[in-house]
């Protein structure tokens, strides 16, 4: 895949709220070609005016690596910068570790609900109509987002991994389960889809802060 095409894929997955630029996007693809997560293919010219385009593969380390940030639990996996990309690469995660990722952005954001709504009486006498609006707009969409992780958690735990016996209660990744899509303009979040060793993967995790279009 070319870093054109990987750019489209990155940013169809990862949603209007985290566009990836060039910027971002060929100093990451030549840190991973270095620590050897990543190798060009022969390029190959698609017309007589066009320069070769060169296409990258992601090796066995890098599947490695991918597998091995996929079962990292931690104050990381859940914050604002992070939540999403491992939410959108969910299917390669095991279900305890899906969990445990979303018990603890449940956690972190109640614990900011508890402190904004408790500030919130005293700092609207103090701002304008329109600094409140946006505070309480800011209250609603917290309170939407917990909601969303509650309706997650509770399917995981009430849905085994198709293909098993739900009395062995194994862990296998495995289709995430329905629930209310998540409205949330701060963190639009998407069903993933399936994940496979394509340099998308590896390539999100490591190029993962926020960009502007370049």
């Amino acid at each position: 895949m070319h870093g054109y095409e990987l750019r489209k894929r990155l940013n169809l997955m990862l949603g209007w709220g985290r566009v990836l630029s060039y910027g971002s996007l060929y100093p990451t693809l030549k840190k991973m070609l270095r620590a050897g997560l990543i190798e060009e293919l022969a390029p190959s010219r698609t017309t007589v005016s066009r320069r070769p385009r060169i296409t990258y593969q992601v090796t066995p380390a890098g599947n490695q690596e991918f597998h091995d940030l996929m079962m990292e639990v931690g104050p990381t996996a859940w914050e604002d910068d992070n939540f999403d990309i491992r939410f959108t690469f969910f299917s390669s995660t095991d279900m305890e570790i899906r969990l445990r990722v979303l018990e603890g952005r449940r956690t972190r954001l109640q614990e900011r609900l508890e402190r904004v709504q408790s500030q919130l009486s005293m700092t609207q006498k103090e701002v304008d109509s329109y600094a409140a609006e946006l505070q309480r707009h800011g209250v609603e969409s917290v309170e939407r987002e917990v909601k969303w992780l509650s309706d997650l958690i509770n399917a995981e735990r009430a849905v085994p991994p198709s293909g098993t016996d739900p009395a062995l209660g194994s862990t296998a990744p495995h289709d995430p389960p329905h629930v209310p899509q998540h409205d949330h303009q701060h963190d639009q979040q998407h069903v993933p889809p399936a994940a496979s060793s394509e340099v998308p993967a590896t390539t999100a995790r490591q190029a993962g802060s926020p960009a502007g279009e370049s």
